[in-house]
């Protein structure tokens, strides 16, 4: 766009090793017709020939009327106007739309970027464009369009982002022309002051290219990479450069591979094409600072393209027999996709000098997936042909899961600081996992939620639930209870707990959240007004301390239990009591050790406290139950229950006990740790039968998790 026109003086600028740069004869031929003017040739303008080429070479039967009309239009639009470099504008647009055209892109995507800077920069209107070329060129026109500085002021940066998000939202192809724009933009830099030029640079690499990355288009992602890297960071860049081409006049390591791999696939009869593929500069660097030293093979990666998909695990197997494998870098992207549509076939193999060949191996169609990402998927607005499909539907394969969480919470960040600094954030944030959920709704996202890398059960809840996530008390990852800090990896299973009243979020969920969604939602509900009576929140980011010991609160008497009546030992005259650390009821099976003053404590034959008398060779003493119940005089039991903390918990799990006609002797209630809380009980059963039923009514009680007998805790070591 206008506000980024620039000296085309810098040609090297983003040259890659063994790649020149895309179209560049293309582009210099556009420059000469631009300055021509017009003047058709068979129907076609001169400047838009190479641009017709290119296009029906992945369009044949594309109607070229349409993008000569707009060429018309653009072309009349900025007669007179200049680039920074001192071309007629009109080369600006031509060269978006050459770079778009080399990747892929459908008509109406390249008649749009003839026209992206119309409405911006001349006198042309929406309405115009919309009554010319159609409602979706209109919206197209409209996503790339910036707002202005006068009626926005500082904020219209971030504001221009946000609009061209929300409208990347219903067409991924306004982002498509963005990144084309950027890229043309980027190339010609050079007349910028340096301040500037280091400013776009910045907006670049925080935002375009992680965009770049998510929309899975490298073919322009990587040079972007380049560009930035040279403006940036140019003491590296000219030192990755030189040690790049202090290589070129080598023999190429790769080459002998490559050529190696032909001839054991031809013999297999498998029909490949094997290509040596240049790594960028970025990557050079990234693999200089990983390794400490670059080698000749570390400068490019094999390339192995083949038609059908069986045929990528032909090749890894034939290349893993008659290479030596390097087993720690394989990676299946072809049975797991990632989220930016990306499929391949990752390897290494050693060649005979020990030299290391990383491989990719990939179809056809996966190469152009892989290289224009969602501009090689053609039109989202293309009805669908199954004929389960419902009239009309879009076939659009191209909205992620990344974007409908970011479209999400800018809705609810109004402040452009905010919006931009998050949307920084969330796009720092470069690898993605799926986590399957075991709560799917029949009206919810589905059984699975994409999230970033490094992501906790708080993040999940929030991008699962929404605000509703504020009453989560808890969750199960594969099964096992977790506290709402845990991080989730590629493939958990999730299942959510929620609460029908909950006190909100902590403070310290702050701690565990990393995507933006969660912070916001968090940090506004710590933020609200306090109502009357509510404890103020503590400071974000602070965590509660944990006291290990537990604080007791008798809430019942605590009366001593007719053990004598209960139990009958071996031992003439001895007084039988009955042991608190496992509070034994019939029909446990109990065993028991003589103390002093001639009583004997009875235990359950589980609990810790007979092993470690056994231990010191202490004897037991044969104890049983009188008669098959308990004689009608009741028992003491003691129970641990684990539950998520929330309000009303203790006085709902007391009111579960007395129906059933237990009474409380002594409570105990730990203070919580990460929503987690347990609560020990001693009570009274007027029959040991009713014991089974007593711990099935306190498991129901909202938020409890677990119930157990005090020895069973010890032993599982939860106690």
């Amino acid at each position: 766009m206008s506000a980024e026109a620039t000296n085309p003086g810098n040609p090297e600028a983003g040259r890659r090793r063994g790649r020149p740069r895309p179209a560049l004869r293309g582009l210099r031929r556009i420059g000469r017709a631009a300055l021509l003017g017009p003047a058709p040739r068979d129907g076609l303008p001169d400047a838009l020939e190479h641009v017709a080429k290119v296009h029906r070479r992945h369009h044949p039967d594309a109607d070229l009327d349409i993008l000569s009309k707009a060429y018309h239009r653009a072309e009349s639009s900025h007669r007179g106007q200049l680039r920074k470099s001192g071309e007629p504008y009109i080369t600006h647009p031509l060269a978006v739309t050459l770079i778009l055209a080399e990747l892929g892109a459908e008509t109406t995507t390249l008649t749009a970027s003839l026209l992206h800077d119309t409405v911006e920069d001349t006198e042309v209107t929406l309405d115009q464009v919309r009554a010319e070329f159609g409602a979706e060129v209109c919206y197209l026109v409209d996503g790339v369009t910036k707002l202005e500085k006068v009626d926005y002021g500082t904020a219209a940066e971030p504001e221009t982002f946000r609009k061209m998000l929300v409208a990347t939202g219903n067409d991924v192809r306004v982002m498509s022309i963005k990144l084309a724009d950027r890229l043309h933009n980027m190339r010609t830099l050079g007349v910028m002051r340096p301040e500037k030029q280091a400013r776009i640079a910045g907006v670049t690499r925080d935002v375009l290219i992680p965009l770049a990355e998510r929309l899975g288009v490298q073919a322009l992602k990587t040079e972007l990479e380049d560009l930035v890297f040279a403006i940036l960071h140019p003491e590296e860049y000219a030192e990755t450069r030189r040690l790049v081409e202090r290589y070129a006049g080598r023999p190429d390591p790769l080459t002998a591979i490559a050529a190696r791999a032909r001839t054991l696939l031809a013999e297999a009869g498998i029909d490949a094409q094997v290509l040596v593929r240049p790594r960028h500069f970025v990557s050079v660097h990234r693999v200089l600072l990983a390794r400490g030293r670059i080698t000749g093979a570390d400068l490019g990666r094999l390339l192995v393209l083949v038609t059908e998909d069986a045929d990528c695990y032909a090749v890894l197997g034939e290349l893993h027999t008659c290479f030596t494998p390097v087993v720690s870098e394989f990676k299946d992207f072809i049975a797991a996709p990632k989220f930016n549509l990306y499929q391949s076939l990752h390897t290494a193999v050693t060649g005979e000098h020990g030299e290391i060949a990383e491989t990719l191996i990939r179809t056809h169609r996966m190469h152009r997936v892989a290289e224009a990402g969602v501009i090689a998927l053609g039109n989202p607005h293309t009805p669908t042909d199954g004929a389960d499909a419902p009239e009309g539907e879009r076939a659009d394969p191209t909205r992620p899961g990344w974007l409908d969480r970011l479209l999400e919470w800018q809705r609810t960040t109004p402040d452009p600081d905010t919006f931009w600094t998050s949307l920084r954030d969330d796009l720092a944030q470069d690898r993605e996992i799926t986590v399957f959920c075991a709560d799917a709704a029949p009206d919810g996202p589905g059984g699975t939620i994409g999230l970033p890398a490094g992501a906790s059960c708080v993040d999940a809840a929030y991008a699962r639930h929404g605000e509703v996530a504020h009453g989560c008390i808890g969750a199960r990852v594969n099964g096992r209870l977790a506290t709402l800090g845990t991080v989730l990896h590629d493939g958990d299973s999730l299942h959510l707990l929620m609460a029908q009243e909950s006190a909100g979020p902590s403070p310290e969920w702050l701690d565990h959240a990393r995507t933006p969604a969660a912070r916001l939602a968090i940090s506004r509900w710590l933020a609200r007004p306090q109502g009357p009576g509510e404890p103020p929140a503590a400071p974000a980011g602070r965590r509660s301390e944990r006291r290990r010991a537990p604080s007791h609160r008798p809430i019942g008497p605590d009366r001593p239990a007719a053990a004598s009546v209960l139990v009958a030992a071996d031992l003439p005259g001895a007084t039988v009591r009955l042991a608190g650390c496992c509070t034994p009821v019939p029909p446990d099976t109990v065993t028991g050790f003589a103390v002093r003053g001639g009583t004997v404590t009875v235990h359950r034959a589980l609990c810790p406290a007979v092993a470690r008398m056994a231990a010191t060779g202490r004897q037991p003493v044969g104890v049983r139950w009188r008669g098959a119940a308990n004689g009608g005089q009741g028992c003491r039991v003691t129970l641990l229950a684990e539950a998520f903390s929330r309000p009303h918990l203790l006085p709902d799990l007391t009111e579960a006990i007395a129906a059933q006609g237990a009474a409380v002797v002594s409570a105990a209630v730990e203070p919580p740790h990460e929503q987690l809380v347990r609560h020990t009980y001693t009570l009274h059963l007027p029959d040991a039968a009713a014991l089974p039923s007593l711990m099935r009514a306190m498991r129901q009680v909202p938020g409890v998790f677990d119930v157990v007998r005090a020895a069973t805790a010890m032993r599982s070591g939860n106690g």
